[in-house]
C-alpha cells in the first residue's frame, strides 16, 4: 500500500512541476533568460530583438531569436546588422551567427 501511495505522490509531484514550468511567470523568466543570453553573445552594439522568439518543440531543444543592432567595427560606420541566435534550452547557452541575408535588399531600378 505504501508503494502505491509513493507512486501516486511522485506522479502528482511530476505533474505539479510540469504545470509550474509552463506558468506565465515561468515563461516570462525563460523569455528574459533567452534575451539576456542572446544579447550578451551578440557581436552587435545595441542588439535588440526583432519580434518574438520562435519556440521550437522540446524535442528540438532550441529557441530562435532574431537580433538587430549596429556593427561595432569602425570601418562599418554604424551599419545595421542582423544576427540569428539559437538558445539551447538544456545547456542554457546562446549561439549567434550573422544573418544579414535575411533582410530584403533594395531592388535596382
Amino acid at each position: 500500500m505504501k508503494a502505491a501511495s509513493l507512486t501516486t505522490f511522485l506522479c502528482l509531484t511530476a505533474l505539479a512541476s510540469q504545470a509550474h514550468a509552463s506558468s506565465p511567470d515561468a515563461w516570462a523568466a525563460y523569455d528574459k533568460a533567452v534575451l539576456v543570453s542572446c544579447t550578451k553573445s551578440s557581436g552587435l552594439t545595441n542588439a535588440k530583438p526583432v519580434g518574438n522568439a520562435a519556440q521550437f518543440d522540446d524535442r528540438v531543444g532550441y529557441t530562435a531569436l532574431l537580433l538587430q543592432g549596429q556593427y561595432p567595427q569602425k570601418h562599418m560606420k554604424g551599419q545595421q546588422g542582423t544576427e540569428l541566435c539559437l538558445y539551447n534550452k538544456k545547456s542554457k547557452t546562446a549561439y549567434v551567427t550573422e544573418w544579414d541575408s535575411i533582410r530584403p535588399t533594395a531592388k535596382a531600378q
